[in-house]
């Protein structure tokens, strides 16, 4: 496995069409084998609107950059007044060489 850089910024969380609220983002890559990249970080939100997605399936992170990641929380639980929580990623990453091109840097 080898790190490839970080992802950060804003964007909107959706949950199958519906909008969650404002999120930001900050996201280690990892390619983990020949052409299979993934991703984990936190995911930063207004409490209500953190409480209301986490544990939900089919959330994107649409980015404002143009990205739609798909995101898990990997937490079980959630405390009411959090407004962080982990991610994982593994589907609308970018490629490889793009992590590389669009140099994002490592932290």
């Amino acid at each position: 496995m080898r790190h490839l850089g970080v992802l950060r910024g804003s964007g909107r969380l959706e949950c199958k069409g519906e909008a969650l609220g404002r999120a930001d983002y900050e996201l280690d890559g990892y390619l983990v084998r020949q052409g299979e990249i993934a991703a984990s970080g936190e995911i930063h939100m207004e409490a209500g609107a953190l409480a209301e997605a986490f544990g939900r399936n089919g959330l994107v992170l649409r980015t404002d950059d143009g990205l739609a990641l798909s995101i898990r929380f990997s937490g079980k639980r959630l405390p009411p007044s959090s407004t962080v929580a982990h991610a994982d990623v593994r589907e609308g990453l970018p490629a490889e060489i793009a992590w590389r091109r669009r140099g994002y840097p490592e932290p």
